[in-house]
């Protein structure tokens, strides 16, 4: 990253994408990438990659919905368990999504799965699978 932005850039995109199916997405995510202020980036992944947050889950008060998508090579599904065993009132949802970014290539089911969390749809504690 330090080295050679762009070339970052495009090694992580579909890394993160994770939906070779879909290219234009990996490249719309490598173009965002490179269309940031590279020093905000860096400062950025410097916090998101070598903080470790665990012990602030406990002080979460609010309810939770933890979206774990398949093949997520950012944060794997035990991720998603640790969060969901550790924030008290979680809601974890397995999606057919896959990668790290729902939002982008599956919107439809992260609108569906945000909507039902909403609605209450979902038992406190009850993991589902769609």
């Amino acid at each position: 990253m330090e080295n050679n932005y762009v070339e970052w850039s495009n090694y992580l995109a579909p890394i993160v994408m994770k939906n070779s199916d879909k290219p234009e997405l990996t490249e719309e995510l490598a173009s965002s990438f490179c269309s940031m202020d590279n020093k905000i980036t860096r400062s950025f992944a410097r916090v998101t990659f070598f903080s470790d947050n665990r012990e602030d889950l406990k002080k979460v008060q609010v309810p939770s919905l933890i979206l774990q998508c398949a093949q997520d090579d950012i944060a794997p599904e035990q991720v998603g368990k640790y969060i969901h065993e550790r924030l008290e009132d979680s809601r974890m949802v397995f999606m057919k999504a896959t990668g790290h970014c729902p939002h982008m290539s599956h919107p439809e089911e992260t609108i569906e799965c945000i909507e039902n969390f909403i609605t209450k749809e979902f038992e406190p504690s009850e993991l589902q699978k769609f």
